[in-house]
């Protein structure tokens, strides 16, 4: 399908993330890209230790990389099942033939439970990962939810029954980076 001015495909832009140009990290960017991905609590001082930097060259690089876009914010990571929403959830959707596809993804990325929405390649248009508490929270999300918004044809329910434990995704990536240069 084309994204034309009238396609269903022609609004993806103005809800999809920005796609952007690789920055470029010198060894110290990296270094300190490393430490907060290990533990965003490190004070700068204990950074500027660890890099063999001062303190104000750390805050300098770290608000460098924020206003770059690198750094994009600094959170805690939530053992979701420790709180109650241990149920992880795939749903793969169709729209209708016509419809704005970047409304139905406006519209699912407004639910609490919904973690991502992609628009992918293939047979279906979207692909979402939820978490719900359990089976009877996912059938109301759904019917009172998720199959009311206009422009969903179809949908596949995707239970996960086992996930490997959370890694620090952004520390091995890291490490790719380095090895790219």
């Amino acid at each position: 399908m084309t994204a034309d001015n009238n396609s269903s495909l022609a609004r993806i832009r103005e809800v999809a993330a920005t796609a952007r140009a690789p920055y470029e990290l010198d060894a110290v960017d990296l270094a300190l890209l490393k430490i907060l991905v290990a533990d965003c609590r490190t004070s700068q001082r204990q950074i500027a230790t660890q890099l063999g930097v001062s303190a104000p060259t750390v805050g300098e690089r770290m608000a460098r990389l924020e206003r770059n876009g690198v750094i994009t914010g600094f959170s805690a990571q939530v053992d979701w099942a420790a709180v109650g929403y241990g149920q992880v959830v795939f749903l793969s959707i169709e729209a209708a033939p016509g419809y704005d596809v970047a409304t139905i993804m406006s519209g699912l990325w407004e639910l609490a439970e919904v973690e991502d929405v992609t628009l992918v390649t293939g047979d279906l248009d979207l692909l979402i990962r939820m978490r719900v508490r359990d089976y009877g929270e996912l059938r109301t999300i759904l019917m009172e939810q998720i199959w009311r918004i206009p422009g969903i044809q179809r949908t596949e329910t995707l239970l996960s029954v086992a996930e490997m434990p959370a890694k620090n995704f952004g520390a091995g990536l890291l490490g790719k980076v380095e090895q790219a240069d």
